[in-house]
């Protein structure tokens, strides 16, 4: 009886797997597309375009004539109604997207009627903040813009040699392939390679010394920034004494806080070259 009624569940648990992807995909989907994170579909549609970015841009209206441009993972996706099926209002279908934000503690930016439905909307959920724009015409068919904010991984990294010469020529160095989360002085996994370079450069010159000074944007609090770039400077310290072998003696960390920008902090784009990690020779 036992066994039998496992075997029943199991059918069970299968079919209803099987009811699941097929309510989330249509046939006429694009081939090799799927529905973006956060949401499912309105009823009866279909994926005509989606583009996965994994690094990207995008300008959210966030009031009348004003714009947040948000910076990283960039799905945009265009949804077409079936034949068979009774065509929504644009206004239905911009409120069944702001209703299942705010059923997940987000919130409306904006709104407005051109005379599409256009709503902008922002959650913050498992530390990710998302943004979406969703444009939904008379005809039926409606477009969506997610952008999953964060921050470029930089692939290309400066080589020890590079590293010398620029401190050769100006006394510093910039690092941008030094990762931590958001408010946190943990090194990601993600930066060894630039760690390398780092140590690689102090092996080449027995003699060079360096400060090494994190620097923050300027948002949060003046202490509280001062102190996260001092934890972080004290991070790539102790990462290249104790994975590298690099003396004590020659590295000194500091932490410069939102004190010292090269950019504009009132951009994300400005506020991400502040982020930074600068070695400078002492």
């Amino acid at each position: 009886m036992k066994r039998s009624l496992g075997i029943l569940l199991l059918f069970f648990t299968l079919n209803l797997t099987a009811v699941i992807a097929l309510a989330a995909s249509d046939p006429n989907d694009k081939e090799g597309s799927k529905d973006p994170p956060l949401f499912n579909r309105m009823p009866g549609y279909y994926i005509y375009r989606c583009d996965d970015f994994e690094f990207d841009s995008y300008q959210f209206q966030v009031g009348p004539g004003k714009t947040q441009t948000v910076e990283g993972h960039h799905y945009y996706l265009i949804y077409y109604p079936n034949d068979n099926i009774q065509i929504p209002s644009p206004l239905q279908i911009g409120r069944n997207y702001l209703n299942a934000i705010k059923a997940i503690g987000g919130q409306l930016v904006y709104e407005f009627h051109d005379p599409d439905e256009d709503i902008v909307l922002k959650v913050v959920k498992n530390d990710t903040e998302t943004w979406v724009y969703v444009r939904a015409s008379a005809n039926g068919s409606y477009e969506i813009h997610i952008m999953q904010k964060q921050s470029m991984n930089q692939d290309v990294v400066a080589d020890a040699k590079s590293l010398a010469q620029s401190i050769k020529d100006s006394g510093k160095a910039a690092i941008y392939g030094i990762y931590f989360d958001t408010g946190k002085a943990e090194i990601k996994p993600e930066s060894e390679p630039s760690l390398k370079e780092i140590a690689e450069l102090l092996q080449a010159d027995p003699k060079l010394k360096l400060y090494v000074v994190g620097h923050t944007d300027n948002v949060g609090a003046f202490d509280y920034n001062i102190k996260l770039s001092k934890d972080r400077a004290d991070a790539v310290v102790k990462a290249l004494i104790g994975k590298y072998g690099i003396a004590a003696s020659r590295l000194q960390p500091f932490g410069a806080g939102p004190v010292a920008p090269i950019a504009s902090n009132q951009t994300e784009e400005g506020r991400a070259q502040n982020r930074r990690v600068e070695l400078v020779a002492q």
